[in-house]
């Protein structure tokens, strides 16, 4: 994970804010350039584009949670790269995954998601695991998003996170060979194997 400024040689004419200062405004003068970039608490992250593994583990996981979520018709599911907006903390946030309910889908406006979604799942990568693992995880929590996944291709395991009193508690971890389950969604089983297969 890297934090700056991002002033690239062609945009040196522009101002850029100082960190603390971001808005979405600013985050949308950005370039297209290949990185990540996200405004937390007003301030710019910037991430290398995700590994191959990455991707694996983000298609593997959206293919279950998508064929579950659109079998009940509960929702939807989305995937990166698209803009949450989290009112007075991010603008935006690009979660790898992200679940809205059915009855809340309203929060998806033409440029972008505005409002918390119910579940969010973040693939690790060596560039952003600490950025996902701290400054996200508190984000969310504040936010009211109810049940956060931490997906770690290295490892090949998956946490679920679960909001009680506006913080997160584990309410499950699984390996190789095991079986994750969902608050949000009782009968979901998603099989680690499936979703992170051995290399």
């Amino acid at each position: 994970m890297l934090i700056a400024a991002a002033v690239s040689a062609t945009e040196t004419a522009r101002e850029w804010p100082d960190q603390g200062a971001w808005t979405y405004d600013d985050y949308r003068r950005l370039p297209d350039d290949g990185w990540r970039y996200e405004v937390i608490r007003g301030r710019l992250y910037m991430s290398p584009a995700p590994r191959p593994d990455h991707q694996r583990s983000s298609r593997g996981l959206f293919r279950a949670l998508d064929r579950f979520i659109e079998d009940r018709d509960l929702g939807e599911v989305f995937f990166a790269p698209i803009d949450v907006n989290l009112p007075g903390l991010a603008s935006p946030v690009q979660p790898d995954l992200l679940f809205i309910r059915k009855e809340r889908l309203a929060i998806v406006q033409e440029d972008f998601i505005d409002g918390a979604p119910d579940l969010i799942a973040e693939v690790l990568s060596p560039s952003n695991w600490i950025l996902d693992r701290r400054e996200k995880y508190q984000l969310y929590a504040a936010a009211g998003v109810g049940e956060y996944w931490i997906v770690d291709p290295a490892q090949r395991t998956i946490e679920v996170f679960v909001l009680e009193g506006g913080s997160y508690r584990l309410f499950a971890q699984r390996g190789p060979g095991e079986t994750i389950r969902s608050r949000l969604f009782p009968e979901l089983e998603v099989e680690i194997d499936d979703v992170l297969p051995a290399r």
